[in-house]
């Protein structure tokens, strides 16, 4: 992590006009073409949830944009980002999610094995204790019994707030293409739909190549 001296910032005046906005998030959902991803997926006996986990939070990490965070009042740069995402329990009568924190690794079959894992041993609800003082995360959940057009996010009403939601939806058959309703939201101080573009163009192509 490195601290960002704003004065010598290119994205100084972007950054200040839309830090002193009340609400600087925004929203875009669009889809992604999974067809590759689910076939890759069954073929290798992996969940397509933790997968698509993995897949979405090391792109991420390729745009730096999504890895600036606002702390107390300055602006840092992370080197790397790491995934907090929803999970449900395995017992059917409960019908509350939890909050699951991992570090990323390198290797998507590594990255399953431990999402599920610390999933399966995690009674508590939130995790809190790995989420004190953190700001180097993204937030991800996802809906699967939903084939959304648009989501939103409970969010407070805080300017700083500076960590990325990501979220999915259920996919779904067009044609001869199975689609995924996505959607990315981002504090605009950092993050523009230049990037969310970039984003989606190399999360499409890192999909799209895995075999």
């Amino acid at each position: 992590m490195k601290y960002i001296d704003l004065e010598n910032w290119k994205r100084k005046e972007h950054y200040e006009f839309f830090h002193r906005m009340d609400y600087p998030q925004f929203n875009i959902c669009m889809n992604l073409d999974v067809s590759n991803f689910v076939k890759f997926t069954k073929q290798k006996g992996l969940s397509f949830y933790y997968s698509m986990i993995y897949a979405s939070t090391t792109v991420i990490n390729q745009v730096e944009n999504f890895k600036y965070r606002i702390r107390d009042d300055k602006v840092v740069l992370h080197d790397t980002i790491h995934p907090s995402f929803t999970d449900m329990n395995k017992d059917e009568k409960d019908d509350l999610f939890k909050l699951i924190t991992v570090e990323l690794s390198n290797d998507i079959y590594e990255f399953e094995k431990i999402a599920k894992e610390e999933s399966e041993n995690q009674y508590d609800y939130f995790g809190l204790d790995k989420l004190i003082g953190r700001d180097d995360l993204i937030y991800i959940t996802c809906i699967p019994c939903i084939s959304f057009t648009h989501i939103s996010h409970t969010i407070s009403l805080n300017k700083n707030d500076s960590v990325p939601r990501i979220s999915w939806g259920k996919y779904y058959k067009q044609g001869e293409k199975t689609l995924l309703p996505f959607s990315v939201q981002a504090n605009h101080s950092f993050i523009d739909g230049y990037h969310v573009g970039c984003y989606i163009e190399r999360l499409q192509k890192f999909i799209d190549e895995m075999k």
